[in-house]
């Protein structure tokens, strides 16, 4: 794939992270500006482990990164990471694309062939 700097695993670290709501909006809180777990922890109906698992989940696909502030845990997102995944996403698009137009390639071909058949076998039949 384009996105050589992704191993396997780490694609599958990144898309199961993403895969979940709550995760997606910690990510894009966490790109809007740094939050602690527990700032965080405040918008979700979950209790603050649950919370801490999530962040972990991140952390673990590298989408954000958790520092010590004190007594607290500040996360921030990472634009790069979500670049590589926007990168790689980007490759998938592309492939599909080519596909779509080698099968727009064929079909037209086939249609043209169809045309000239018919063509051919009107003139023969006109004599």
């Amino acid at each position: 794939m384009v996105v050589d700097e992704l191993t396997d695993a780490e694609v599958d670290r990144i898309f199961h992270a993403l895969a979940d709501a709550t995760r997606r909006d910690i990510v894009a809180r966490s790109l809007r500006g740094e939050h602690s777990v527990s700032e965080l922890a405040e918008r979700y109906d979950m209790s603050f482990a649950a919370v801490q698992k999530h962040v972990a989940v991140l952390e673990r696909a590298g989408l954000v990164h958790k520092r010590a502030r004190g007594r607290e845990r500040v996360v921030t997102g990472d634009p790069a990471t979500i670049r590589r995944a926007s990168e790689l996403l980007e490759a998938f698009e592309q492939l599909w694309r080519h596909r779509d137009a080698a099968i727009d390639g064929i079909l037209a071909e086939e249609a043209e062939q169809r045309r000239t058949t018919r063509t051919t076998e009107r003139e023969r039949s006109d004599r």
